[in-house]
């Protein structure tokens, strides 16, 4: 099915703007419902160097049958280095914001969900809208109103800072990326969801996050299920497979 696609920038204002052979030009894939509702903004995860499509749009999709409008983060990985991420964050909660009487979006109910990587990405969003400039195209509010981290890269999987930073990267510089080191009380509320058997991203980058948001006071749901490896997505014929339920009804109890 053809999904309305949304350019973040002009070739002409990528920001920052990276001079590389092959250039990606992120963008927005739009799932709209035929009502009112709050919003989610999908980052598949791929440590940076793809976007896995099976956390893309089946999530997308999901999410419209619990009745909230999705959208599809196709953000910049390697070689584009931080902060091109980050900017593509902020420009896709900007455009969410500013257009969402287009899509019927409750302006101030816009959540960013993320995989492993993708995880990392929402979560880092999180923490650092504050640092990230004005945009005069889009003069909103890029703090996002809700993070949903799904077995999120916090602080390990040195692959996808590597590819987020590049290899003998500044280990300072790696822990300024870190969201669970980065954490003040003007993070917006977050649900977590973790598999006791992830190897790939252990299970502690979730308790660590939920820990230091607990200690500024930011209210959180951690899900910890007990099968199931790394990058399952959906998770079918698994029990962490109600887990859109459960992230849609928390939504729900903050207005989505």
């Amino acid at each position: 099915m053809s999904r309305e696609q949304i350019l973040l920038w002009a070739s002409e204002k990528m920001y920052p703007v990276d001079a590389l052979e092959h250039e990606f030009r992120p963008y927005l894939e739009v799932y709209p419902v035929a009502k009112p509702s709050g919003a989610v903004i999908i980052c598949p995860g791929g440590a940076y160097t793809h976007r896995a499509n099976h956390e893309g749009g089946p999530v997308a999709e999901r999410f419209n049958q619990l009745g909230l409008t999705a959208f599809v983060l196709q953000y910049r990985v390697a070689p584009y280095r931080h902060p091109a991420q980050l900017f593509d964050a902020a420009r896709a909660i900007r455009i969410v914001r500013c257009r969402a009487a287009e899509w019927q979006v409750k302006a101030d109910k816009i959540a960013i969900l993320g995989f492993s990587a993708g995880g990392h990405f929402s979560a880092h969003i999180g923490v650092s809208f504050p640092q990230v400039p004005d945009d005069p195209e889009y003069p909103v509010s890029c703090r996002p109103d809700a993070i949903i981290p799904c077995y999120a890269v916090i602080n390990t999987h040195m692959g996808s800072f590597n590819n987020l930073l590049g290899e003998g990267h500044d280990p300072e510089r790696r822990k300024a990326l870190m969201p669970d080191c980065n954490v003040h009380a003007d993070v917006p509320p977050a649900f977590l969801w973790h598999t006791f058997e992830d190897q790939g991203v252990p299970i502690s980058n979730a308790f660590d996050f939920g820990s230091a948001l607990r200690r500024v006071g930011v209210p959180f749901e951690l899900h910890v299920f007990p099968k199931g490896g790394h990058g399952i997505g959906l998770a079918p014929g698994n029990t962490a497979s109600i887990w859109p339920e459960l992230c849609a009804n928390w939504l729900r109890t903050m207005g989505w």
